[in-house]
């Protein structure tokens, strides 16, 4: 009898920890695709972020497991053929969940000696016998279809329950419209799904009519790229994911259940970017006198870049340093932060008079006491000295120096733009190379592009005067520096265009 007990104990244990233990064990969300789905590593890098990498965040996770498979460049083919596929179905178990998002790849060509990636378009069982020249092995390519079916039946074998997505539309406009792919890949891909009884994500269609609200403007430049128009920014993966949760609280799919009721979505800390200098890229509220970091912010992802703007007109190294300018924005730096720094055209003006802001030439140590009107006195430092003061110091609070040299002037001696290479741009790169800091050739490379450009053209860049640019000239301007950030080795800032 007594052992009777103690063996009826140790069932009861098993059961309650066995019961315990199913209790514990939480659906996986398996999430496979391209690189729409997950953009490289999924780390945001070059700004641009796949849906799989936030639809998380839409989901109670102390509930349901997130797994984000997907990877850049793949078909519904390669993936499979790579191995990748057979990765997820091997961790699979019954109640798991699989999202499946292929066709931007599909599209390509199936044997070729870049990526011999495509499928046979459609869902029929069709085959194609080749020699890839890749893998240098025959292989037997079928139908768009066919893969989508095969991932879903195997996985339907494991127990998993999956669900079906149109791939997310391109950024492409005809018209205030954006093109649906309901005849081609969001089509078949809803076929496959009907076929085999599972939930379909119209993501396509349903994300066209969120961008076709947004308008063309705005959704380029926020949700994606100008360079890029089929990888989403951090906003526009949002987006995805968004649509894609929508549709499933209208469905019956059981993955409703794990859907957050109040959402908070976290974007990636954003790095801050101060800019100071004169008034060629101040907030000079004068629509003939725009600087060019008014224009910046529109050239960079504002969800991982904050464009802080801290340039003032009228001022030169020294009087954004005597005023107490420069101290506001040292206060404020942190660790990892980067400071643009374009000096140099007030520079050259008057030292000890009218508005006693020149600065000595060079990059030496020499100095000049100045007394000013109220009579007090200044010591004067060289336009180097000043430029190595704001790197030192920058560097000490553990910022990242960008140093640019100024903007050109629209004057054309010799029918070449001017350029201040023997001047304020000579002694910015030699004050850049001497504190190992990054250096953009501002100057130059402008200049270039108004003698590309001519005469007439830039002409219409400078409405006041030669010195200042309309909106236009700015935005030439920004787009270079965020194009010459983008050449920058090892930086760790980039813009997107």
């Amino acid at each position: 009898m007594k052992s009777f007990k103690i063996l009826l104990t140790l069932l009861l244990v098993l059961v309650f920890f066995s019961f315990t233990l199913k209790q514990d064990v939480k659906p996986t969300v398996f999430i496979v695709g391209d690189s729409t789905v997950k953009n490289g590593k999924g780390d945001g890098s070059g700004g641009l972020w796949g849906w799989g990498d936030y639809i998380g965040q839409f989901l109670d996770t102390t509930k349901v497991t997130i797994e984000n498979h997907a990877l850049g460049g793949t078909s519904s083919r390669t993936f499979q053929d790579k191995g990748l596929w057979n990765v997820v179905l091997n961790k699979l178990k019954k109640g798991d969940y699989v999202l499946i998002q292929f066709g931007h790849n599909d599209d390509g060509p199936i044997d070729d000696s870049l990526r011999a990636r495509g499928t046979i378009k459609g869902i029929g069982n069709e085959t194609q016998e080749i020699d890839n020249i890749l893998t240098k092995k025959h292989e037997t390519v079928h139908s768009y279809g066919w893969y989508i079916d095969k991932i879903i039946r195997e996985a339907k074998s494991k127990g998993a329950i999956a669900i079906v997505c149109s791939p997310i539309p391109r950024n492409d406009w005809k018209e205030g419209k954006v093109p649906r792919n309901d005849q081609s890949y969001g089509l078949w891909s809803r076929q496959i799904a009907e076929k085999e009884k599972v939930t379909f994500i119209d993501l396509n269609n349903k994300m066209v009519l969120e961008m076709e609200k947004l308008g063309e403007e705005k959704v380029t430049g926020t949700y994606f790229y100008k360079k890029d128009h089929t990888h989403t920014s951090a906003k526009g993966a949002v987006l995805s994911a968004s649509v894609i949760i929508n549709q499933l609280r209208e469905s019956k799919n059981s993955l409703k259940n794990y859907i957050l009721k109040d959402p908070k979505i976290v974007f990636p800390a954003r790095k801050k970017v101060y800019l100071i200098g004169d008034s060629t890229m101040a907030n000079n509220n004068d629509a003939n006198a725009v600087g060019w970091g008014v224009a910046f912010p529109a050239y960079c992802d504002t969800t991982r870049i904050e464009v802080i703007n801290k340039a003032r007109g009228g001022r030169s190294t020294r009087t954004f340093d005597h005023e107490g300018l420069w101290d506001e924005v040292k206060n404020q730096l942190q660790a990892g932060d980067f400071i643009l720094i374009q000096f140099g055209h007030n520079d050259a003006g008057a030292i000890d008079k009218e508005k006693f802001r020149g600065s000595l030439k060079g990059t030496g140590e020499e100095t000049q006491e100045v007394t000013l009107s109220d009579g007090s006195k200044e010591i004067v430092h060289t336009f180097g000295w000043y430029m190595t003061k704001f790197i030192r110091e920058a560097k000490e609070k553990g910022a990242i120096p960008i140093v640019l040299s100024q903007t050109p002037r629209n004057e054309w001696p010799n029918e070449k733009i001017e350029r201040r290479n023997d001047t304020y741009g000579k002694w910015s790169k030699e004050i850049a190379d001497k504190e190992k800091v990054f250096y953009i050739d501002l100057n130059e490379i402008v200049a270039l592009k108004y003698e590309a450009l001519g005469k007439e053209k830039v002409k219409a860049f400078f409405p006041k005067d030669h010195t200042h640019t309309g909106l236009e000239g700015a935005k030439l301007n920004a787009l270079t520096v965020a194009e010459s950030i983008n050449k920058l080795k090892n930086c760790g800032l980039s813009c997107e265009m």
